[in-house]
């Protein structure tokens, strides 16, 4: 999102609230405002819902140390931190939050630079925001939102109602939030202690930008090794937005992680991809119970088919279906002498009716003659009345029939037919 709603929280519920709806992409301000109390976070629901919410809170609740912990395993160093800090905390170490920061480089080669909130106040911030339903990526002392720029020092005066604060940056891990009147109190100290340090006895002179006007300025510009400049003025919430990306440090981690919500939009896709994929289950359900009933279905014609070709040829002993057709073939060129399976078949057709209506007679033997379009047909019966009705059906059946020499064999009697269509017998005429 190019707009980012910025929310600086107060120690306390009845302190200021600041906000500021900053553009990242045109580097402006889109709006600003300030609420008396947390309690009215709720008015910037709306403005936060489209937009991603960054709050800063202050330094003064946050104390900043870098450490050299003599262990290269991080299990051990978030171990041993609280309890290398414990003297100095004036608090219970088990009733503080200990956030650590990833910084690469440090003057005085520390590798462990951690933060130290109340861990009541850490839940006090967490739940107005919560009850206002304002959901935040990030949460940053207002110390290390300030402009850094190695060896100098960045500060900016803050009016919260009648009372304001002084944020002072020193370090990239090093400040303080102070208010006006221990800000006028401070500065001796704060300027002589950096002066001790061998850094800055090289250097020999603090480089203090300032981003507004500040209480006792005339005391800070005119201490021995201190360079006052006055930086262009900027609206405070402004310059933490424009600066607050140089530090990648974010108090909301451990056991006050946020956990990424989704928006509405993502929900709602979610949901129409879930109902999808269970249609799609329940299509390829359906697909597959289908084509498991069609698979027994073909089982069962299969081993039907199987079942008629071994009625019809009794005397077949391995029969499969993927040669079922060849094998027909072979019996259908047997039965007529030639290839012509055809007119076989034709010719079978137009009997099969007589058969029907006589049956009585048998059919002993099936030969055809595919030059001559002529079926051959061996029969018995128990009777020679059999035999006639049998000719007239064919006869009715438009075949031309040639009935030939019929014995009595005991109780039965046998007899032959020679069968064509009339074409046929018109062609050989």
């Amino acid at each position: 999102m190019a707009e980012i709603l910025y929310i600086r929280l107060g120690s306390k519920v009845q302190d200021d609230v600041s906000w500021l709806i900053f553009s990242s992409t045109e580097q402006e301000i889109i709006a600003s405002g300030e609420l008396t109390n947390a309690e009215q976070l709720s008015d910037l629901t709306e403005k936060a819902q489209q937009r991603i919410v960054k709050v800063f809170v202050p330094g003064s609740d946050v104390l900043l140390k870098s450490l050299n912990v003599p262990t290269k395993s991080k299990r051990a160093m978030l171990a041993a931190v609280p309890y290398m800090l414990e003297d100095e905390l004036a608090q219970d170490v088990d009733q503080l939050f200990f956030a650590y920061a990833s910084i690469s480089t440090d003057k005085a080669d520390n590798n462990c630079f951690v933060a130290v909130v109340e861990r009541a106040q850490m839940l006090l911030w967490k739940t107005w925001l919560a009850d206002a339903n304002i959901q935040v990526k990030s949460m940053q002392p207002d110390i290390l939102a300030m402009p850094y720029t190695a060896g100098q020092w960045s500060v900016i005066a803050l009016q919260s109602g009648e009372k304001s604060q002084i944020v002072l940056r020193q370090d990239e891990w090093q400040g303080c939030t102070l208010d006006s009147e221990a800000w006028q109190f401070a500065q001796q100290q704060l300027v002589t202690t950096e002066q001790t340090d061998s850094a800055a006895q090289e250097q020999n002179v603090i480089t203090i930008n300032a981003y507004s006007d500040l209480p006792a300025v005339n005391e800070l510009s005119n201490q021995e090794g201190v360079t006052l400049v006055s930086a262009p003025a900027e609206l405070p919430l402004a310059l933490f937005a424009q600066h607050c990306q140089q530090s990648t440090f974010n108090l909301l981690q451990g056991e006050f992680k946020i956990k990424e919500q989704r928006s509405k939009s993502v929900n709602n896709w979610l949901w129409a991809a879930g109902i999808a994929a269970c249609a799609l289950l329940l299509n390829v359900g359906y697909k597959s119970t289908q084509l498991w009933q069609l698979s027994a279905q073909q089982e069962q014609v299969e081993q039907q088919i199987i079942a008629r070709y071994k009625k019809a040829f009794p005397k077949a002993k391995r029969v499969r279906i993927g040669t079922i057709k060849s094998q027909l073939n072979r019996k259908i060129a047997q039965l007529g002498g030639t290839g012509d399976q055809a007119g076989f078949l034709t010719m079978l057709s137009k009997v099969q009716p007589a058969f029907a209506k006589v049956p009585e007679l048998k059919p002993e033997s099936l030969k055809f003659d595919g030059k001559r379009q002529e079926l051959r047909l061996q029969a018995i019966a128990n009777d020679y009345q059999h035999f006639e009705r049998f000719k007239s059906a064919l006869n009715a059946a438009n075949l031309t029939v040639k009935q030939g020499a019929q014995n009595n064999q005991g109780e039965q009697v046998t007899g032959s037919f020679s069968i064509t269509s009339k074409q046929s017998s018109k062609g050989r005429s």
